[in-house]
């Protein structure tokens, strides 16, 4: 087991020698000559608890006496909290290439505040650099490699805080209510058996998610290239892809908490699915806050998009933005792909609360006495190149 000398473990933990010293001398860390990566943990651990207020005294006094245990650090499940490296953010931007407001991205996703030039690294943010480097050497644009790093730390800091409440609710609330020692609030036991677990399953599903994206990029390749080459799908009736999404949903369940959004997404589950069936259309999947719809002809899918945005409306739910766009679309595993689903998407994007917009392509395929299209002109989508020109769709009268 790697063991440190004195001052190294005070810096790897980030602190002076003399803070070591005093943690010795509070019993909070056993007398040693040298310390392993486990104690640079309990270091960094107690001087968390102290920023948050908790004096150093209440803690060792509490150690002492049996009432509080750092001992779970311990455990193999527990590594993950990173000490420091000797290198600092421009010593590694010097020696890597990447430039250092790009390096700080790091830092500012996993959600602290951005690192000075002199700051050190710490063993996670290090592992992050050669990810940058390869996107770097092939060209990739900073822009690009930035916002990929922005939403790898937000998505994984939303899964890490349910995570943490789940470990709470179910671990560590029962073993304060039944009176347990210290040990059992940390359970390394568990925190080892189970913790390569849920990674091997969050992995799992990352693959899967990456399967389903890669085909949709690979699909969405060939149809440009076949298209390039004078190669196009033929549809008597071009379908439509429909998307559905509800304005504030991800603010408005943050507020109300799980149960109300279980009951919201149950609410709108219900309206759209009968709306939807009834206009020859179902739904394709469950987005984080809105629906994506397949209708066999643009009409009818129409027709449906502005009953949804009324009936949620009726049922006191908050307004929708509506996209449609009518083309040839690939299927594959219950999923359809290609650019007629991405437009669909961007065409939702721009729509405002209470829209319904829709494509060229679709005003001109619906036949439809009780819908009316009123022109808005080409427009501007994000992610798309050109112009679109777009419609919005209403219930006439």
């Amino acid at each position: 087991m790697t063991s440190y000398p004195r001052r190294e473990a005070a810096e790897r933990a980030g602190v002076e020698p003399s803070y070591i010293d005093r943690l010795v001398e509070l019993r909070i860390l056993a007398p040693a000559d040298r310390f392993s990566a486990a104690n640079i943990r309990r270091v960094r651990l107690t001087r968390s608890l102290e920023d948050a207020g908790i004096p150093l005294e209440s803690v060792g006094g509490a150690i002492q006496r049996g009432a509080l245990s750092l001992d779970f650090l311990d455990a193999a499940a527990y590594e993950r909290f990173a000490a420091l490296v000797d290198e600092t953010f421009q010593q590694a931007s010097d020696r890597t290439g990447i430039p250092f407001e790009l390096l700080t991205v790091i830092r500012e996703a996993i959600g602290l505040a951005p690192p000075s030039p002199e700051d050190r690294l710490r063993e996670d943010e290090l592992a992050v650099l050669p990810f940058i480097q390869v996107q770097l050497a092939e060209g990739f644009r900073p822009a690009a490699i930035e916002r990929l790093l922005r939403v790898q730390g937000d998505s994984t800091r939303r899964i890490t805080e349910q995570e943490a409440a789940w470990w709470y609710s179910e671990v560590m609330e029962p073993a304060i209510a039944a009176g347990q020692g210290p040990e059992e609030l940390g359970n390394a036991e568990l925190a080892d058996r189970i913790s390569p677990l849920a990674e091997q399953a969050m992995i799992a599903m990352y693959h899967a998610h990456q399967a389903r994206a890669w085909t949709a990029n690979i699909i969405e390749g060939f149809e440009v290239m076949m298209e390039n080459a004078g190669i196009h799908s033929r549809f008597e009736r071009l379908p439509a892809i429909c998307f559905l999404d509800i304005s504030g949903y991800t603010r408005l369940t943050q507020e109300r908490g799980d149960d109300a959004a279980a009951d919201l997404a149950a609410t709108v589950a219900r309206l759209v699915r009968r709306t939807s069936v009834e206009h020859d259309g179902r739904p394709i999947k469950w987005l984080g806050d809105g629906v994506m719809f397949y209708f066999e002809e643009p009409g009818p899918g129409v027709r449906a998009a502005l009953e949804m945005v009324h009936a949620l409306e009726d049922a006191g739910l908050p307004p929708c933005h509506v996209g449609l766009h009518a083309g040839p679309v690939l299927y594959q595993e219950g999923d359809y792909f290609g650019q007629t689903v991405n437009l669909s998407a961007r065409i939702a994007e721009f729509a405002r609360a209470g829209e319904v917009l829709v494509s060229r392509a679709v005003a001109d395929a619906s036949r439809d006495d009780w819908v009316t299209f009123k022109d808005i002109g080409p427009v501007e989508l994000k992610g798309v190149s050109g112009t679109v020109h777009l419609l919005r769709a209403d219930l006439a009268g």
